[in-house]
């Protein structure tokens, strides 16, 4: 059974777990600390966050990093930094759990609250096998509050994904999901 605390959220998706250990709030707004279990095989895509950095060190395991056209292949005790608005992404590629902190730079509460809300609609059922959120308003609320930016040819649904999240938050959809999912 999925645990799910005030300080630690799983994804029964992506099988990932993630433990708060300092939030914006708590260090006011310095910084957002997480240690991170990535299941073998997890990571997400590309994108970029433009009011953030984010610091990746491997405590077991192995994690791959992309920053920019830069791939990295960390092992316990090594460390990389994505800085904001650089193009990022994260992954597994091995068969064992990767222990890691993510260290954001400056602290961002949106982001902590996405990721309750994303691994709260994953547990609940409302995500696809990839994690992402099967109703497009949840998909845009959360690409908006944790700063994401998708880029590629998925950077075209920018627009789309501006309008949506105007459309939520006259809706409600964001106040719901920070009501059932938010700390």
């Amino acid at each position: 059974m999925a645990i799910a605390t005030a300080r630690e959220i799983y994804n029964p998706i992506q099988r990932d777990r993630v433990t708060f250990l300092k939030t914006a709030a708590e260090t006011g707004g310095e910084l957002t600390l997480l240690e991170m279990e990535v299941a073998p095989g997890g990571g997400n895509f590309l994108h970029i966050h433009t009011t953030y950095s984010e610091r990746f060190s491997v405590i077991e395991g192995q994690l791959g990093v992309q920053i920019g056209n830069e791939q990295y292949m960390l092992c316990a005790g090594e460390t990389a930094l994505a800085p904001a608005g650089t193009v990022h992404r994260w992954y597994n590629p091995s068969a064992q759990p990767a222990r890691i902190y993510v260290e954001l730079r400056l602290g961002h509460a949106g982001f902590e609250q996405a990721l309750r809300i994303g691994y709260g609609l994953a547990t609940d059922g409302y995500t696809t096998a990839t994690g992402i959120p099967k109703n497009l308003l949840h998909l845009a609320v959360l690409t908006q509050m944790s700063d994401i930016k998708l880029v590629g040819s998925m950077g075209m649904l920018t627009p789309l994904l501006g309008l949506l999240t105007r459309i939520a938050r006259r809706r409600g959809v964001e106040t719901d999901l920070l009501a059932r999912y938010g700390a």
